[in-house]
Parts: C-alpha cells; sequence; structure tokens
C-alpha cells in the first residue's frame, strides 16, 4: 500500500489530503473518501487505507481546506467552542462551493495513473453524507456510487435540500443511518426514503440498531460501534465493488 500526501487545485484554492494505492499493476476503481468535520486524522486515514486495501484508490481530500488543514476540529472541546468551530468550518461550504470542489475532485482522481477510467464513487461520513450527494449531481458523467454514512440534513426544508438533486444524479446510491440522530431523524429517514423511491433509481437505504451518529470512526469510545462499523465496511466494499466493475 503507497500512501501519498497530495495538494490539490480547486477553483477556491488548495485542498490537502491524500492519496492510498494498493500494491499491483491495476487499473483499480476510484474512490473519493469524504472526512467527516473532525478533517483528516489518524481514525479516518486508517479507514482509508482499509478501504484502498479493498483494491481501490482512494483520495482522501480535505473538504474544510478553506478553513484549516488536517484536523480541523477537537471533539473534546467545550461545547460552546464545538459549535463555534463547526460554524466556521460549515460556513463556506455553500451547496456551489461543495459542487465546485467535489468536481475537482473527481478530476484529481481521474489524474491518478492506476485508477480505472470512466466510474468513480465517492463515500461521505457524517457532515459530508450530503456531499457525496452533491458530487454525484455534480458529475453524473463519472460518479457511479454515491454512499453515506451517519450523513445529516440529507432531507431539510427549503431549496438547498439535497434530496432535490435526485433527478440530477445517475449513481447507485447506499445510506447507512444512526439512530437517535438529530441531524438526520427517525421521520427525515422516512421523507428520505419516499423520495428515493420515487427517484427511480438504484439504492439501498438502511438504519443500523444501536449506531450512534457517527460510529463508523474509530476514536470516540461512547460514539464508536465496531460490530456495525465492521458491517458498514463489509456493506460499503460490496457496494462499491458492484457499482465500480
Amino acid at each position: 500500500m503507497q500512501k501519498t500526501a497530495v495538494e490539490i487545485e480547486t477553483p477556491d484554492g488548495v485542498a490537502d489530503g491524500y492519496v492510498f494505492t494498493p500494491k499491483g499493476e491495476g487499473p483499480f476503481p476510484g474512490v473519493i473518501f469524504l472526512v467527516d468535520i473532525g478533517g483528516i486524522r489518524e481514525a479516518n486515514l486508517g479507514m482509508a487505507e482499509r478501504l484502498a486495501g479493498e483494491g481501490f484508490v482512494v483520495a482522501m481530500p480535505n473538504p474544510f481546506y478553506r478553513t484549516g488543514r488536517g484536523q480541523v476540529l477537537d471533539f473534546g472541546a467545550p461545547r460552546e467552542e464545538l459549535m463555534k468551530r463547526f460554524g466556521e468550518l460549515a460556513t463556506p461550504l455553500t451547496p456551489q462551493a461543495v459542487a465546485k470542489d467535489e468536481s475537482a475532485f473527481v478530476d484529481f482522481l481521474e489524474r491518478q495513473a492506476k485508477v480505472k477510467q470512466g466510474a468513480y464513487g465517492v463515500v461521505g461520513y457524517c457532515f459530508t453524507g450530503a456531499h457525496a450527494m452533491r458530487a454525484a449531481a455534480a458529475r453524473p458523467d463519472k460518479i457511479a456510487a454515491a454512499a453515506s454514512f451517519h450523513g445529516g440534513r440529507l432531507l431539510i426544508d427549503g431549496p438547498d435540500s439535497p434530496h432535490l438533486l435526485l433527478p440530477e444524479i445517475k449513481a447507485r446510491l447506499y445510506f447507512g443511518h444512526a439512530v437517535q440522530d438529530q441531524s438526520m431523524t427517525a421521520e427525515q429517514i422516512l421523507k428520505f426514503e419516499d423520495a428515493l423511491g420515487q427517484w427511480g433509481g438504484h439504492f439501498a437505504s438502511e438504519t443500523y440498531e444501536g449506531a450512534l451518529h457517527g460510529w463508523t470512526v474509530p476514536g470516540r469510545a461512547d460514539i464508536y460501534n465496531q460490530p456495525q462499523a465492521e458491517l458498514a465496511h463489509e456493506k460499503l466494499t460490496a457496494f462499491l465493488h458492484a457499482a465500480l466493475k
């Protein structure tokens, strides 16, 4: 496995990040790994490396490059400080900014030497679950698979709701929801699944029993759920292989 630090040019600046490339000649299917709002840190670097070990070239860009590099938020900080930092990170990421970024990330992935050309995957976690949908809508010509785990605000009131992008999406979609998630409640999940059904594309949406928001990412003992995280990894791997074969 080769891990390479990279700088990714976007219309609004340069995003730091990493690329993980499996051993072998390739080519390998390409996947964009969008980190949660904590930013790039050892926990999700390990997740991306493991995914690459399943036979994918994995690009991990920093979606929060406008505000900071690497790990951009300390989950152990006092709540008031956390909320302030969350706002600083989220505010620049308008739907238009995210669409530009995701298109640039796709172009970057496509330029990697061992990437199989034509169709790519994207996966987002928590805050960036919605970004995975925006990537699929921004580049329907390239994104064939988009997945979200404990993604928040996938369906909200107003014209910027991610679910309104469904008519623009051609990719297969997978959603793994958390329980007791205030950013994506059980009621919102039902409405979202209804919208997915009306969309008519290929999708799966399920709630992981006993899994709280953020359950897939190691490092937070009160939230990380190893059995369900293992299941999420297995389902993501199978989903990507099926969509990108």
